[in-house]
């Protein structure tokens, strides 16, 4: 004879998955197949990451996940691509490996949720979603500072089909082909301060350059930002290839934002809509335009700005 609590517990787990959070679908994922139960810890691809090791949110930790070696999402140059993005797979084309059976409708990416379960207010809160790739084969030998943000979509994640344009002078990879991420960071108005990221091998296609990426560096807040009453200055932006934004992590940050001034991929960083086209090393012909320089930061305005207390160098009053 079961006991109150004991149906209970049987009622609960018998209960549909809750739906929430956002990542992109498509089997040359690492973690493509990673359930609930695979790890001790909810560690689903829409899972977000803070306050993590380096270990756990690198890849989100699955790399002993690894696509089928034929899984390869091609990047065709001068083009879209689409991609799937959903709050879980049963959403998306690739249901049939899922644990749920299928609810996609349409466009929508996420059925039956409102849109604060991904963590925006409606399309004009959405933050901006960006696409990483490495020129390297070997997934084990790739690093933070490796990757570059090629392409950005800035009403990322309000559609389950998403495109993020591909720069026409993209170069080929390497014969074992690229790896590629896609990163996003929502809007300070729904959830935690938290990042997501995607891993996925990549290749690119139909090439007519041979023109090599530029050296990636740290994107800089520059671009108008009303949510906190603050001006642009395009003096402090970082032109040509700029890295992820990795933050809120315990090891490997290279933003140090407070928790209400996310940083986002959209104009506030410098990165534009769509393809970013000055991301090669022919981009800028005018000396020092994409060399590093302090960041000056007024000392009153700190606490909108960043959290102090990580800055990983001193901050100077103009």
């Amino acid at each position: 004879m079961t006991t109150l609590k004991q149906r209970l517990v049987v009622a609960i787990a018998s209960l549909p998955l809750a739906k929430g959070h956002i990542a992109i679908w498509h089997p040359s994922m690492w973690g493509f197949n990673v359930t609930l139960d695979t790890f001790p810890y909810d560690n689903r691809p829409v899972a977000p990451l803070m306050d993590l090791d380096f270990h756990d949110w690198w890849f989100h930790n699955h790399l002993s996940y690894p696509p089928h070696i034929l899984d390869v999402y091609q990047l065709h140059v001068g083009r879209p691509a689409t991609l799937e993005i959903a709050c879980h797979k049963a959403a998306t084309s690739y249901w049939a490996s899922s644990d749920q059976p299928s609810f996609s409708n349409g466009n929508d990416p996420c059925p039956g949720s409102p849109p604060k379960q991904y963590h925006t207010k409606d399309k004009a809160d959405t933050k901006g979603c960006g696409l990483a790739i490495a020129y390297k084969s070997n997934v084990n030998l790739v690093h933070p500072e490796d990757f570059t943000i090629f392409s950005v979509n800035h009403t990322c994640v309000w559609t389950r089909f998403t495109d993020f344009q591909v720069p026409q002078k993209m170069p080929p990879c390497p014969a074992g082909g690229c790896v590629c991420a896609f990163f996003w960071i929502h809007s300070p108005d729904s959830g935690a301060e938290q990042m997501y990221m995607n891993g996925f091998q990549c290749t690119t296609t139909s090439t007519t350059s041979n023109i090599p990426l530029a050296k990636s560096r740290v994107a800089r807040r520059c671009g108008p930002d009303p949510a906190n009453g603050q001006p642009g200055d395009p003096s402090n932006c970082t032109y040509g290839a700029k890295q992820p934004l990795y933050w809120k992590q315990k090891e490997q940050n290279n933003m140090y934002e407070g928790s209400f001034a996310p940083p986002f991929y959209n104009d506030l960083y410098n990165f534009k809509d769509g393809a970013q086209d000055d991301i090669f090393v022919d981009s800028y012909s005018i000396p020092g335009l994409m060399d590093e320089k302090p960041l000056v930061v007024e000392t009153s305005k700190v606490s909108w700005f960043f959290n102090s207390s990580e800055l990983p160098y001193p901050v100077k009053s103009p």
